[in-house]
């Protein structure tokens, strides 16, 4: 496929159309400079964005392909389309899309700076994608194969995460508010500086992840397989109910009013840590190995 020729049959039906390269950009979501490097022959789209392309230029997919000539009646088409388009009442227009991109095999894909991806993305093989600053709030994830995949900067709050195999992503400094993982494995992620506010661990399992300088607050872990993590740093209002823990440290670690409720705190270690005299009293009950731990007194106050 010679790319010159795709670019110019861009070039023409975005005239077609009457937009300009930067207006098409916009509803791409990507630079005009992209635009015009496809246009100009120096690159060309992948196969998905072709087909957002097409509905947005109002023409067939296979225009794309070499041996297409237009037709008049496809000139037609496009045409209505931008009529059709320009008669929409303004509200409507200006209503962004929510993307539904289930059931897609996604590799080395970049939706960097993404937006409105508040519906599903579920049964999808993702691997080496990235995400980066891109709004992602209220998704649903379910069934997905997520590796290799960066997600930093990213609003992912109010997310539901579920039966999903997590390995290898990078969640750093997200907004993960009120996110819940259920039924995942979630195994070599890298939650550092991430904002777990009331986000909720369920039926899961936890191996090596890293969670440095993550914000813990009213986060719970319930029913899940904590292996091989390090917790730094202030954790109030958490909760570790019916948890499995294996080779689990708490460094440097305020813990305040955070409940523990399980069999056996065999797998924990503190070192160098504090807990208030309800928390203290938790681990005590549940015979953890308080070497490591001290207690807070009332009259140090809130750090």
């Amino acid at each position: 496929m010679e790319t010159k020729k795709i670019g110019n049959k861009i070039a023409d039906a975005r005239k077609r159309v009457s937009i300009s390269q930067a207006q098409l950009a916009e509803r791409l979501f990507i630079s005009p400079q992209a635009v015009g490097k496809w246009e100009r022959g120096e690159s060309m789209p992948d196969i998905v964005t072709f087909a957002r392309l097409a509905e947005i230029l109002g023409v067939d997919l296979n225009y794309f392909s070499e041996n297409f000539k237009t037709g008049a009646s496809e000139l037609t088409t496009a045409v209505l389309s931008n009529k059709q388009s320009a008669e929409v009442p303004s509200q409507e227009k200006d209503k962004k899309p929510g993307w539904d991109m289930s059931g897609g095999n996604w590799v080395d894909a970049d939706f960097s700076g993404l937006i409105n991806l508040h519906k599903k993305f579920s049964s999808s093989n993702m691997q080496r994608c990235k995400f980066i600053s891109s709004g992602l709030s209220g998704l649903l994830l379910k069934g997905n194969n997520v590796v290799n995949c960066d997600f930093s900067n990213s609003d992912l709050s109010s997310s539901k995460i579920q039966g999903s195999h997590l390995v290898n992503n990078k969640f750093m400094d997200c907004l993960l508010k009120d996110t819940e993982f259920s039924g995942s494995h979630i195994k070599g992620c890298d939650f550092s500086g991430a904002d777990l506010t009331g986000a909720i661990f369920k039926s899961s399992s936890c191996h090596k992840n890293t969670m440095n300088n993550a914000g813990l607050n009213r986060t719970s872990f319930i029913s899940t397989d904590i292996n091989d993590l390090v917790f730094e740093g202030r954790l109030e209002d958490c909760s570790f109910e019916h948890c499995a823990f294996k080779k689990v440290i708490f460094r440097n670690a305020t813990l305040i009013n955070t409940f523990f409720k399980n069999k056996s705190l065999k797998g924990i270690r503190f070192v160098d840590c504090q807990a208030d005299k309800m928390t203290y009293e938790f681990l005590k009950n549940g015979k953890a190995d308080l070497t490591g731990m001290t207690l807070k007194t009332p009259n140090e106050g809130n750090e």
